[in-house]
């Protein structure tokens, strides 16, 4: 490694500078546009501007790894934050040839994701907390919390991420509710994801981490364990280590778990595993996994100090391919903990009276930080630094070491050591870190995780000036308060630009005067009260006099932040005295706006109480209703009526009919074609409604199941706005729909009448927009969540390769399904057709495009319904035929056919049988039923087409649907009756082998439960793709009493092995009588009792009996682990 790039800021930046530079390796700091201040881009040999402004630059990973490669550097270490566990910049930067100084890319997806980080956990036997190890609903979540015992709570914690951002707890329905809100805003933002999950509440715990390092062999060590129980709004603000007050043998326990965790992922760099411990004095004290930080902590400091390990050379190091034993970090050589050590964080921040942080800044006119014996600091302030708003408030790290090992004398020294810090400029929490650390519950170390929450009254009446300041204040000058920038014209709308373009000293320089200069009008006046500014902002209005009198809650002013005007209310009553800005002025939060004289007499402003009209429109609305209302069908009779001429409904019709009531949201409604360079606007919104695709979000058979299963996403064209043709809006409206699908899984349903792309949309360039992500997307969502396609009419080109991507084609009676309709045929040179010839279903249905038949869009949708069930649960309610009647299904006549159709019909719950590709591969039925209202799908041979041998398209048909099932965790019954893989040189021409060998290649390899029964013949090679390749690896394979087995036909048995036998017989009904005994006693040999009696079967039942078998099979197998992502990266097209 001879060059590094360090994609991070601030005081982690410099610190891993000064290792790399100790270790001969030159340094490239990075720098958004706004933080070319930063100490850390003076701190590096060179240092290179990234575009854009705040935490987004640090986040672009393309613009950070070109800079990498422009630079020649070798090696990218990401700090901590920003993309420090991001797994794509792990493997786009080897991807570019550079290292990646962290854990490899599979590591950050495993621990990245805490769903997935606790099922690891889990399986390494690593105790977690009850929870849902999986993205979670909140519906989901509000049963979870009802499960708990009375009193109790539940953790809402983000996916991704860490740091405490997106965590809160909720004890209620509705705590839960506005904390699920408020988490996957913050995750969505911090992390890019805002999944949740959540686990039950600790009710009273420590937060203990342990450090471990790691290098890819499954050779892992630990570098002790760190307490930081310490913390607020669950953010740390101090740490230890090693952990005071934690049991030996806890902290054995947690040190073995944390390895064992990490040997078991073969772990390599560092990596710090947290646990929440139970705040007991006790051996047998519980502990319990939360999540893994895979990246450099900000805490390494302290085990650090404790080990006298550089952590940063230890990743550089492993980085270049050390081995832990290479390096002296083996288990072994690993020193004991040296004395104690304590981390105390140095926010910029001001605190409520409720003990809420909120974020500040300014320009620091002063920073000392400490020094001397044991005393380090992290940091990248300086005097005369404007901090940035944009990132964490973290400003400083205070490290201390004690020798003593114990906590009073680290606390004592961290205490001092805060007193040397001398900061002005920025409000900071020093005073609350002394007060925190000379509390008796922490010197105790007694302190668990609700130490602040508990004690923030107590902790906040410390009044920060008993806390002494062992340094020298600057005699005789004084801050003078100023504005925020530079004041201009706020009428001149390039006022800001002129003023971009002059010299002068910055807009907010801080201005140290002499304390005898004239100072603006800002000193209070004897006896008044300063109104201060709630926010930062630009002043604009004063709504009173300078000697008026003010009543408590009058109007005062308007101030402007972020382009919404906030109204500044008088907070005592009184005489005005003075004003302190005027109209343009732009102050910091904090600053006096105005001076009361406060009076008793002054009152309270009088509330004026406006009576609202609730049924008033006002014009914004009225203008949206106007527009909403031209996309429904009672306003466009003339659609409605081209679809009733040819007795079709509307694509609203068919929408309302499918959804819930009340359920669909519809998404890009008001969205009109990207005609507008040829069209007016207003044509447009009369003509192009929705751009011809209309989509959202709704509920389907919410009766039947809970909300989290009864979520889809409806995406559906309308023929009747341009033909039901793709464009470009239409493409970026579904774009938006599928991301949410595959964001959320949530199921798709695709009404796919239209005829392909659209030529001429106006709007834009393109050539062959072969850039579209359309239907890289939609694919992508195969295997991930149930699609179902439905067409009625024409449907091509773009429109017909949706349709076939999915799960299910549910296709009316009149439709015609093509790649490319007549337009595009004719264009070939291919000849000249309506569009009924292309593809109708005479052709689509037995050549297997078109999975169910119907006859009209009122059939669809209710099918369409009846499929999405089987994917959304069990039901409550169910019957089923007399099972008895299953004993009389297959005739005694050996030779006589029968209706499996009607067999599975008996043995399911009564209307349960939903027939998948009926018209295709007859030799194989598949469908879904129902047994006790669980569903299930069925693989049958069908006795009535070639005597149930399986055929190309019957292989074919039975491998899609066994892909269908697995993919979706729904078990699979096999129904066996086939007398082999049809043979002959006829069936050879349909590549008959290969097709025959699907069913086993994804029979053996689906993680399903599979269920194997046989009804009649189970012959040789045929049998054994109707149970995964083998009778037992099914979860049971049992017969009905009319079972035969063999290992082919039995004829073909007798002819061959008794050829010689036969040849030698000279008279030919000898020969033919001796040939039916030996066929004879073979049916007696492969009858199902005499094949159970050898355990080739399991058993053999009543066929009055199957469901209960199935059952059990049912209630044996435990319920599917939740899938974090796909189980099959896809469902087969074929």
């Amino acid at each position: 490694m001879k060059k590094l790039l360090i994609a991070n800021r601030g005081e982690i930046a410099i610190r891993i500078a000064r290792t790399a530079a100790d270790m001969g390796i030159a340094t490239l700091s990075v720098h958004s546009d706004d933080d070319a201040a930063s100490l850390h881009t003076r701190r590096t040999d060179e240092t290179r501007a990234l575009k854009g402004t705040g935490p987004v630059a640090y986040l672009d990973s393309a613009q950070i790894i070109a800079i990498a490669r422009e630079t020649g550097c070798d090696a990218i270490h990401p700090g901590y934050g920003f993309l420090s566990e991001n797994a794509d910049f792990a493997r786009a930067c080897a991807k570019a040839g550079l290292i990646f100084v962290g854990p490899d890319p599979d590591t950050l997806d495993l621990f990245g994701n805490k769903a997935t980080a606790r099922i690891a956990a889990q399986k390494a036997a690593v105790p977690v907390i009850d929870g849902i190890s999986a993205a979670t609903s909140l519906a989901e979540a509000q049963a979870f919390l009802r499960a708990q015992k009375p009193g109790s709570g539940v953790m809402v914690k983000a996916v991704a991420g860490g740091g405490g951002r997106g965590m809160r707890p909720a004890h209620s329905a509705e705590e839960l509710e506005r904390a699920y809100q408020l988490c996957a805003s913050e995750a969505q933002q911090a992390f890019g994801n805002g999944e949740l999950y959540v686990e039950r509440l600790f009710p009273r715990a420590r937060h203990n981490e342990v450090q471990i390092v790691g290098d890819g062999t499954g050779a892992v060590s630990h570098l002790w364990e760190r307490e930081c129980s310490t913390q607020r709004q669950r953010q740390k603000l101090i740490e230890i280590a090693p952990a005071p007050g934690l049991p030996e043998a806890v902290r054995v326990r947690l040190l073995d778990a944390a390895v064992k965790l990490a040997a078991s992922a073969k772990y390599r760099n560092l990596g710090t595993f947290e646990f929440l411990v139970e705040a007991s004095d006790s051996d047998a004290a519980e502990f319990a996994f939360i999540e893994a930080n895979a990246r450099l902590q900000v805490e390494h400091t302290v085990t650090e100090e404790i080990t006298g390990i550089d952590l940063v050379r230890a990743q550089l190091e492993i980085a270049q391919g050390e081995r832990l034993k290479d390096i002296g970090l083996d288990q072994a050589s690993i020193p004991k903990p040296r004395g104690m050590a304590i981390q105390l964080r140095v926010n910029m921040e001001t605190m409520a009276a409720d003990g809420t942080a909120k974020p500040a800044g300014g320009t620091l006119t002063a920073f000392e930080p400490p020094a001397g014996p044991g005393i380090r600091v992290d940091a990248f302030g300086y005097s005369g630094y404007r901090t940035n708003p944009r990132f964490d408030s973290l400003l400083a790290k205070v490290i201390v070491h004690a020798p003593s090992g114990k906590l009073a004398d680290v606390a004592a020294r961290g205490y001092r050591a805060l007193s040397e810090f001398r900061i002005t400029g920025v409000p900071n929490n020093i005073g609350f870190l002394q007060t925190i650390l000379r509390h008796p519950e922490f010197q105790a170390a007694k302190a668990d995780t609700r130490f602040i929450e508990e004690n923030i009254g107590e902790l906040l009446a410390d009044d920060a000036a008993t806390h002494p300041a062992l340094y020298f204040a600057p005699a005789g000058a004084v801050p003078a308060p100023r504005l925020a920038g530079a004041r201009v014209d706020s009428r001149d709308p390039l006022a800001v630009l002129t003023h971009g373009k002059t010299d002068g000293p910055p807009s907010s320089e801080p201005a140290l005067v002499p304390a005898t200069a004239d100072l603006p009008d800002i000193v209070a006046p004897d006896g008044t009260v300063p109104l201060a500014a709630p926010m930062q902002g630009t002043i604009v209005s004063l709504d009173v006099m300078e000697g008026d009198v003010v009543r408590v809650g009058q109007q005062m002013l308007v101030m402007d932040a972020m382009k919404m005007q906030h109204v500044v209310k008088a907070t005592v009553g009184g005489t005005l005295r003075s004003f302190t800005v005027g109209v343009g002025d732009t102050v910091f939060e904090g600053h006096p706006l105005a001076f009361i004289e406060a009076s008793d007499d002054a009152g309270h402003a009088v509330e004026q109480a406006h009576e609202v009209d609730l049924d008033a429109i006002r014009p914004d609305l009225a203008e949206v209703l106007t527009r909403q209302g031209r996309k429904i069908d009672v306003n466009r009779p003339d659609a409605v009526a081209r679809r009733r001429k040819t007795n079709q409904r509307t694509t609203r019709e068919n929408i309302e009919d499918l959804v819930d009531p009340g359920t669909f949201a519809e998404y890009g409604g008001l969205v009109v074609a990207a005609r507008r360079k040829a069209v007016p606007i207003e044509e447009l919104t009369k003509t192009t409604q929705a751009d011809g695709l209309i989509m959202g979000t709704a509920q389907v058979n919410g009766a039947h199941f809970p909300e989290d299963k009864a979520r889809v996403a409806v995406v559906a064209y309308d023929y009747t706005v341009l033909a039901g043709t793709q464009g470009r809006k239409g493409h970026e409206k579904k774009d938006r729909m599928f991301m949410l699908a595959e964001k959320w899984r949530l199921p798709i349903v695709l009404f796919a009448e239209g005829g392909g792309g659209r030529g001429s949309d106006t709007d834009g360039y393109a050539v062959g927009s072969l850039q579209l992500d359309t239907f890289h997307r939609f694919a992508r969502l195969s295997g991930l969540v149930p699609l179902v396609g439905i067409t009625s009419g024409r449907c091509f080109a773009g429109n017909a390769v949706l349709l076939g991507c999915c799960d299910v084609v549910i296709a009316t009676a009149n439709s015609t399904i093509g790649m490319g309709g007549p337009a595009m045929i004719e264009g070939g040179g291919l000849g000249v057709y309506r569009p009924e010839e292309v593809g109708p279903m005479s052709v689509q249905v037995p050549n297997g495009v078109v999975d169910i038949a119907v006859e009209d869009e009122a059939e669809a949708v209710a099918v369409a319904k009846k499929y999405l069930s089987y994917f959304q649960g069990d039901l409550k309610d169910w019957r089923c035929a007399d099972q008895r009647k299953l004993r009389h299904a297959v005739p005694e006549n050996r030779l006589r056919a029968y209706d499996m159709r009607a067999l599975i019909e008996t043995m399911a719950d009564e209307d349960s049988f939903l027939e998948i590709r009926k018209g295709f591969g007859h030799g194989m039925i598949t469908a879904f039923i129902r047994v006790e209202g669980r569903a299930m799908g069925v693989v049958a041979n069908n006795p009535a087409h070639l005597a149930g041998a399986i055929d190309s398209p019957a292989a074919d048909k039975a491998a899609r649907f066994m892909q269908l099932c697995d993919a979706h965790d729904i078990p699979l019954l096999f129904l066996c009756d086939t007398p082999g893989n049809m043979v002959g040189p006829e069936h050879e021409k349909t590549a008959l082998v290969r097709h025959c060998c699907r069913a086993y290649l994804v029979g053996a390899n689906v993680s399903v439960p599979t269920f194997t029964v046989v009804i009649r013949k189970a012959y040789g090679l045929g049998a054994l793709g109707m149970a995964g390749g083998s009778f037992h690896a099914s979860f049971f394979a049992v017969s009905w009493p009319t079972g035969e087995f063999g290992g082919m036909g039995l004829e073909g048995q007798v002819k061959l092995g008794h050829r010689h036998e036969l040849a030698a017989i000279r008279d030919p009904n000898e020969r033919l009588a001796t040939y039916e005994r030996l066929v004879s006693e073979r049916y007696e040999r492969g009858k199902a009792l005499n094949t159970a009696s050898i355990f080739e079967i399991d058993d053999v039942i009543d066929p009055a009996d199957t469901r209960k078998w199935l059952l059990s099979g049912l209630r044996s197998v435990p319920p599917a682990e939740p899938c974090t992502g796909k189980k099959r990266p896809f469902v087969d097209g074929w």
